[in-house]
């Protein structure tokens, strides 16, 4: 490696020196910047890059380089702020650096606990700014073929009984694949060298013991919570949507807001506001049911009425009350009765619904009329 991996031997070093090794120009008027070491993870895993400084110049990008094996650092100033052999300093966005290890290392224990109890394989993993997902595929426990939302719910508690166990997080480096093949991984490794594997918990009973080169907390009770939003069937598996860490918190709290709201205008407690709205809803769909009837009743009668009023010539009716979908049923039912046009109008929108027998073109009727 050229660029020396601080996260690698301290996830927690939020400040560092280091010497510029390389200054070139980067996309719309940035600088890409390599450097001898650095604290900033590119992105990479399903996690997103660090964020910071380098010398007081924000860094927006960082990734590695597969053919030099350096990380780039693209940094908002022009080319003409950096030197090669000039030395700099580094300061990492340490709230999004928490963020990230948060949510790594919840999707880490809500994953292992996934395998753990029903032999779900996690074949896909995104971290996203409103939420976070893995593809879970029941593979490795025949007894299991479907992924319920109670199921869902015992793998979510047994996830957060880790984190409140406050188990360790141990991550441990590689050089060889054959060196770690020992361990209790929950999948197969690809890599044949450089291997990082993150274990939550102990070695004889993990909570979850996987390859990853991200960044994780020391500890699991610094995830704080593991929070299950949704469980859809997707491709074959079991997409789950979720959230970690400080985000699950805020949500958590969103929500409840949300629940309190409901609850008082219903007025009913959070404990029975799911029978209150069941039977505001039951009541609702009866008085919709009452509202159809009565219209269908209101457009018969109108209907009568204005074939009547047809016959003495009369062809023009407006309307502030009835709907659209009302006065286009209202227009079918009269539609016999019509001698040449009737006019329906609905003054709100101020809309024209015309009824034609077939001897007057409505459409050119229209465009003769569109600019009156």
């Amino acid at each position: 490696m050229k660029t020396v991996r601080l996260f690698k031997e301290d996830v927690y070093m939020n400040e560092a020196e280091a010497v510029i090794t390389s200054v070139s120009p980067a996309k719309e008027g940035k600088t890409a910047v390599t450097l001898d070491r650095t604290i900033f993870f590119p992105a990479g895993g399903g996690q997103s890059c660090d964020r910071g400084s380098v010398s007081g110049f924000e860094v927006s990008e960082v990734y590695e380089d597969e053919k030099s094996d350096d990380i780039v650092h693209i940094i908002d100033c022009s080319p003409e702020e950096f030197k090669t052999g000039k030395p700099v300093h580094l300061i990492l966005d340490w709230d999004h650096r928490f963020d990230n290890m948060q949510r790594h290392c919840g999707e880490h224990i809500l994953s292992g606990m996934f395998y753990r109890e029903y032999g779900g394989v996690n074949r896909g993993f995104h971290m996203g700014d409103q939420y976070m997902t893995i593809d879970i595929s029941l593979e490795a426990m025949p007894e299991y073929t479907s992924l319920t939302w109670d199921m869902a719910k015992h793998a979510e508690e047994c996830a957060n009984e880790a984190i409140w166990q406050n188990q360790p997080v141990i991550t441990r480096h590689f050089d060889r694949k054959k060196e770690a093949e020992n361990l209790p991984l929950r999948k197969a490794l690809t890599l044949e060298k450089d291997i990082t594997i993150v274990c939550v918990g102990s070695v004889e009973n993990p909570s979850d013991c996987v390859a990853c080169c991200g960044t994780h907390p020391s500890s699991a009770g610094q995830v704080g919570l593991i929070k299950i939003f949704k469980v859809e069937p997707n491709k074959g598996m079991f997409r789950i949507y979720f959230e970690a860490g400080r985000r699950a918190f805020l949500k958590y709290q969103d929500e409840l807001d949300t629940l309190i709201t409901l609850s008082s205008s219903l007025s009913a407690g959070t404990d029975d506001v799911l029978a209150k709205y069941r039977a505001q809803s039951e009541k609702n769909k009866e008085a919709r049911s009452q509202l159809h009837f009565l219209k269908k009743e209101i457009i018969a009668r109108e209907g009568a009425d204005i074939a009547e009023a047809l016959k003495r010539g009369e062809n023009k009716r407006c309307y502030k009350i009835l709907s659209l979908d009302d006065l286009n049923a209202l227009a079918r039912e009269v539609s016999p009765y019509v001698k040449k046009t009737a006019f329906l109008v609905h003054e709100p929108s101020y809309t024209v619904f015309i009824v034609s027998d077939g001897s007057v073109d409505c459409g050119k009727l229209v465009k003769e009329n569109a600019q009156i």
